[in-house]
């Protein structure tokens, strides 16, 4: 009996993903799991890269990004009696979690920055901002510099129309962790109840 796919290829694992050209990601705040709370992101090519399935818990206070196979990638826990919210992301490397401290950390400000609500980013010695833009799931992640590092608006098709809501073209800058890019629109999606 022939087999309808005999040669299953998987795109190559996206645990350092990071290019010399910028890439454009297509998130959609859902899970492909029937009825669960999560989040799909695809790459230009159509292939799922990344995941969150938070089964049917929304809003939790722990989640795992995974790449396609079900490798985690980061966990990002929400810190308790943080007065405006706060997320710390662990980087996951060979089946382990390294608890020691979290390879970023997430706080909710209510500053202003050129006008618009921003989260303050920490990684290690780098600093960004995360800035809500105009339209309700738009958002740019910005260096101190305010050099933009990556930008998130509605998704169009190919003809103009806007998708929903819960699905955004995402765009990345080259040399920059993809990964790490995800795991902070993940946290964006947490602190606006979207996942």
């Amino acid at each position: 009996m022939a087999k309808i796919y005999p040669h299953i290829i998987y795109p190559r694992a996206a645990s350092s993903y990071m290019t010399s050209k910028g890439e454009t990601f297509t998130v959609w705040m859902k899970s492909l799991l029937f009825h669960s709370y999560g989040c799909t992101v695809f790459n230009s090519k159509g292939e799922i890269v990344y995941r969150v399935d938070n089964y049917g818990k929304k809003c939790s206070n722990e989640v795992h990004l995974m790449d396609l196979r079900g490798k985690v990638l980061f966990t990002i826990r929400r810190k308790k009696l943080q007065a405006f919210g706060c997320w710390d992301g662990y980087r996951w490397s060979s089946c382990s979690i390294k608890k020691e401290k979290p390879w970023f950390q997430v706080k909710k400000y209510c500053r202003m920055l050129r006008g618009d609500v921003a989260c303050g980013i920490t990684v290690g010695y780098d600093k960004y901002w995360m800035v809500r833009l105009a339209a309700k799931a738009a958002f740019r992640i910005v260096d101190v510099d305010g050099d933009v590092v990556a930008e998130a608006k509605r998704k169009q098709s190919s003809s103009g129309v806007l998708l929903g809501d819960d699905v955004v073209a995402l765009e990345v800058v080259p040399h920059i962790d993809h990964s790490l890019i995800i795991a902070l629109v993940i946290v964006y999606g947490l602190i606006q109840r979207r996942m």
